[in-house]
């Protein structure tokens, strides 16, 4: 009688075992399709653009820069009207696209934020596209008054927020991949 209850016993704890075993190997794998997601939908394409813009605005200014280097706009001589008419071209090709993409990506994949709560930096950024927006519409009309978003674009934060965290991601992905195959 003692070794059916020893052996009930044993099979009893080893369910039990088992059962936690799967609990926790499932909640990694769920951890592990959040980070990929995370990576691949929001993280990554918000890295990517954030790199691309910086580069791309850098070779802007370099090659439409003032004496000392500096943006038309960086400057107390007011743009020339070439050079207005330049940089509308450069905002309506590269810089608003890529501007609203990654606006885009905020919007649309939210859930994704490793934040509990939507960062206001990234609230800034929408506040920047969205005023650029109804700058290039004006300019779209025929007004050429204004030449810039009522909103600063938040390049540095911005740049160092996407890098944070596709980096934390990519750590994280490995981590977990790690233990998988140690598994």
């Amino acid at each position: 009688m003692i070794a059916v209850v020893v052996t009930i016993g044993l099979a009893f704890v080893g369910y039990v075992v088992t059962y936690l075993n799967g609990v926790r190997l499932s909640q990694r794998q769920e951890h592990l399709a959040r980070v990929n997601r995370q990576l691949s939908e929001l993280y990554g394409p918000l890295f990517a653009l954030t790199e691309a813009n910086s580069r791309i605005f850098a070779a802007y200014v370099e090659r439409h820069a003032r004496p000392g280097g500096t943006s038309p706009f960086d400057h107390e001589i007011p743009p020339t009207a070439e050079e207005l008419t330049e940089w509308r071209l450069w905002v309506t090709t590269v810089f608003l696209p890529n501007i609203q993409a990654m606006r885009d990506l905020v919007i649309k994949h939210a859930d994704l934020l490793s934040e509990p709560d939507m960062p206001p930096l990234l609230l800034h950024l929408c506040a920047h596209v969205s005023g650029y927006e109804i700058t290039a519409a004006r300019w779209a009309q025929g007004d050429h008054d204004q030449h810039l978003s009522v909103v600063s674009f938040p390049s540095g934060e911005l740049t160092a927020y996407a890098r944070q965290g596709f980096t934390t991601l990519k750590k994280e992905q490995a981590r977990l991949l790690g233990q998988q195959q140690g598994s």
